[in-house]
C-alpha cells in the first residue's frame, strides 16, 4: 500500500467516514464523516470531502472495494483509492511530499 491512502467505511455509529492513511499517527489521520448511514457519499462527495482535507485523487477516479471477511460477524464494506496532498506536507515521509 502506499501512502497517503483514502479509505471509505461506516464508523462505530454506522456512518460514513473518509480518513486518509499518512504517515502520522492514526489519530491525527485527516478524516471526515459524511454524518448519514444512506445514501452512500457519491463520488463527488468523497472528492469535495478529500479537498476539504486538502488532498485530491491520485490517478484515475476509480475507487477499490473491499469487506473485511471476519467470522461470524457480518462483512464491513470498505473503498479505498490513491491521493496526494494538494500542497505540500512539512516533514512527512511520504515519498514526492516535502
Amino acid at each position: 500500500m502506499m501512502l497517503p491512502q483514502a479509505r471509505m467505511a461506516t464508523g462505530a455509529s454506522g456512518t460514513w467516514v473518509l480518513y486518509v492513511l499518512t504517515d502520522a499517527p492514526v489519530l491525527q489521520w485527516p478524516m471526515h464523516d459524511f454524518g448519514r448511514v444512506t445514501p452512500m457519499p457519491t463520488v463527488q462527495e468523497r472528492v469535495r470531502a478529500l479537498t476539504a482535507l486538502g488532498y485530491t485523487i491520485e490517478g484515475g477516479p476509480e475507487w477499490e472495494w473491499n469487506a473485511t471477511r471476519h467470522s461470524p460477524a457480518a462483512r464491513h464494506l470498505w473503498a479505498a483509492i490513491a491521493v496526494r496532498p494538494l500542497a505540500d506536507v512539512p516533514g512527512s515521509s511520504v515519498p514526492g511530499v516535502a
